[in-house]
């Protein structure tokens, strides 16, 4: 796993050392060498990478890796140039078009998102090929409890959008009144319809930005 570097390390360091974090190591090192598992191992963290902590102002919150060869990269709901984009991003696409009228896309790659600080974290950060939620028992979820404790005590304006049930979950541990929290069901085909279309978060988003005197995110993929 390439480690995490910037200035996310210092308020993780601590979780790193305790005995949950040093098994999930070694049971996530052995499903490598004995499975297909995604995102590859040098882009586990590629959320941390791309988003310093520091310049955190959105959180989207999904739930493992896409479980498909060459889909899943490290950053949640995101693919890069030249895959296919997944049913999930295609219905994102689509909540974006209705609620600020951005242009579709013709791919799923979301680094823009991430380098304007949108974190782009899954609740489970590996996932062995083709079986979804695999590894929601090797410890991942206690450490991304702690991201979000992190994220939560972070003192200025920043929005959670959490879609799905396990990163509603989330939403138990954020209690910082500085921040806006907005859950919807997963944007999956099997959920979108229950009020994933329709929940306007994007815009919502931005108007809680804005009135806090933080520039908003361009949602448009170019």
């Amino acid at each position: 796993m390439a480690m995490i570097n910037n200035d996310w390390l210092g308020p993780l360091s601590e979780e790193f050392k305790k005995p949950y974090y040093k098994t999930l190591y070694e049971k996530v090192k052995e499903e490598y060498h004995n499975y297909a598992v995604y995102p590859p191992a040098d882009d586990i963290f590629n959320a941390f990478h791309h988003t310093p902590l520091s310049q955190v102002k959105v959180v989207i919150l999904g739930q493992d890796p896409y479980h498909e060869p060459g889909q899943a990269h490290g950053l949640c709901f995101s693919v890069q140039k030249g895959v296919d984009i997944p049913p999930s991003l295609v219905n994102i696409y689509k909540e974006l078009h209705d609620d600020l009228g951005c242009d579709i896309p013709d791919h799923g790659c979301l680094y823009k998102w991430a380098d304007q600080g949108v974190f782009l974290l899954n609740t489970v950060l590996t996932v062995r090929a083709h079986q979804a939620n695999s590894h929601a028992s090797l410890g991942w979820i206690e450490f991304t409890d702690a991201v979000i404790r992190v994220l939560d005590q972070q003192d200025h304006p920043m929005v959670f959008l959490l879609w799905g049930a396990p990163a509603g979950r989330k939403a138990d541990l954020l209690h910082n009144d500085r921040h806006l929290i907005l859950k919807a069901p997963h944007p999956s085909p099997l959920s979108a319809y229950r009020g994933f279309f329709g929940c306007r978060h994007f815009s919502q988003c931005n108007e809680y930005l804005v009135a806090n005197g933080l520039d908003p995110i361009d949602w448009q993929i170019d």
